[in-house]
């Protein structure tokens, strides 16, 4: 299972204090949000000596307006492990759901935000995973306490309806707000979710990057085609 969190200068915690944090906590990894700001010589394998967790760097795309975006989504696909864009609006809501280049759409009830059956059936048809972020039912209270669960229930009833692939998160931006995966199971059980469902979204961070690793080794063509020994030969003899 893996937390995706943001860390320095974005957040209040290193790369570092979050993954001995989450090790300790019982995850397996860590997706840094803001890895090139957050430490410019990110090295997963280093992290990952030194800590005992998986380090994947990731970029967070946000903007005011979907054309905004358009250009730095090959840039970013090319330079981080993995790309989220950050919702809110229907129309960025909507633009990422609809963008295979994208493997998370964040935050889409934030704000503005809201889903609705052509958003979330974009996204099982894209391969977008939807976040589910738990962070401001942990950290709020009140009324912006209940609108949050409310909007959380509303999407778990959608991705469950169109059976489209979703994360979990509690978004820290410290590594004091990291929770331990069982804290994420009973809240997750507030909107609807059983254990199983809260721990496949935290493991679903890891698979995301395990696939693209993949996807950026030198060892894949394309879908369903790998390059083996035949192929190997083949580049040899030119």
């Amino acid at each position: 299972m893996y937390e995706a969190v943001t860390a320095t200068p974005a957040g209040e915690s290193t790369v570092g204090r979050f993954a001995a944090t989450a090790d300790r906590q019982g995850f397996d990894g860590v997706v840094v949000r803001d890895a090139a700001d957050a430490d410019p010589g990110f090295d997963a394998d280093a992290v990952r000596e030194e800590f005992g967790v998986d380090a994947v760097g990731a970029v967070e795309l946000a903007a005011d307006d979907p054309t905004a975006l358009s250009g730095a989504l090959s840039d970013a696909r090319r330079e981080h492990t993995l790309l989220l864009v950050r919702g809110g609006t229907a129309k960025l809501n909507r633009f990422a759901a609809e963008e295979e280049r994208v493997d998370v759409l964040t935050k889409p009830m934030a704000g503005r935000g809201d889903v609705n059956h052509v958003i979330v059936r974009a996204a099982a048809e894209h391969g977008v995973r939807l976040e589910f972020d738990l962070g401001p039912v942990l950290r709020e209270s009140g009324g912006p306490r209940v609108q949050a669960l409310r909007g959380l229930r509303k999407l778990r009833e959608l991705v469950e309806q169109y059976d489209a692939p979703y994360v979990v998160t509690a978004s820290p931006a410290s590594h004091l707000e990291l929770r331990a995966p069982r804290e994420l199971r009973a809240v997750g059980e507030t909107i609807g979710f059983d254990a199983a469902q809260i721990e496949a979204g935290l493991a679903e961070w890891g698979e995301l990057a395990a696939r693209n690793r993949h996807r950026r080794s030198g060892e894949f063509i394309a879908p369903g085609l790998e390059r083996g020994r035949y192929e190997e030969g083949r580049r040899g003899t030119r």
